[in-house]
């Protein structure tokens, strides 16, 4: 299996949004989601240029000829690994609709944006629902990445704040007024103080909840 290749560029093709890269004598080709496309073409990457990438190989019965779909980074990869399993999205309607970034995907998801999710080709009403209602709570860590940069260092979306405050502006950028994120932030952390040193779980907390509330 292929998980990452690093050579020479051997064609860049930004209508098919591929590349193919020459390793070791090798020419492999790489279909790129959008979003990645649009990083590299921003460096921008040329024929002859050295590139690294993070790959996803996929190959099975019915589709004997592998697909590679790259990425800069392998928390990226990691994410299109967590979006193919939603029922009826494989790697190649995953690679097409991925237009956004991974954390601006992650942040629709979490915030229950169906809205932005359409906006991704191929991804309908029933597509969105389905990747709320797998992915919802699994993806938060990736939610919280600031990585609309494309080609810079992905961060965590506040570096040297408090916990609280990280979980507070994850919300605000997830949708929610700056008065309402304080209000949620702070009835979790007044039933588990300790969340203040863990924002991933805060978040986690806080979403469980407005899903408890919304039940009732």
């Amino acid at each position: 299996m292929i998980s990452y290749i690093e050579g020479k560029v051997h064609r860049f093709d930004r209508s098919s949004s591929t590349v193919v890269i020459n390793a070791g004598g090798v020419g492999y080709q790489v279909v790129l989601p959008r979003f990645v496309m649009s990083a590299l073409s921003a460096r921008p990457v040329n024929v002859g240029d050295d590139l690294a990438l993070e790959v996803y190989y996929h190959v099975t019965d019915r589709q004997p000829k592998p697909l590679l779909v790259g990425f800069q980074r392998g928390h990226e990869r990691a994410f299109f690994e967590q979006l193919i399993q939603v029922e009826g999205l494989g790697p190649v309607r995953a690679a097409a609709a991925m237009i956004f970034s991974v954390s601006t995907i992650a942040q629709a998801i979490e915030a229950e944006d169906a809205r932005v999710l359409q906006r991704m080709p191929g991804i309908g009403t029933r597509a969105a629902q389905k990747m709320i209602a797998t992915l919802k709570g699994k993806v938060v860590e990736t939610a919280m990445l600031r990585d609309e940069g494309y080609d810079a260092p992905a961060q965590p979306a506040v570096g040297a704040g408090t916990g609280r405050d990280e979980a507070i502006e994850v919300l605000v950028n997830l949708g929610y007024r700056q008065s309402e994120a304080e209000r949620d932030v702070d009835e979790a952390l007044t039933e588990d103080p300790g969340l203040a040193e863990k924002p991933e779980e805060l978040i986690r907390e806080i979403f469980r909840a407005q899903a408890v509330t919304n039940q009732a």
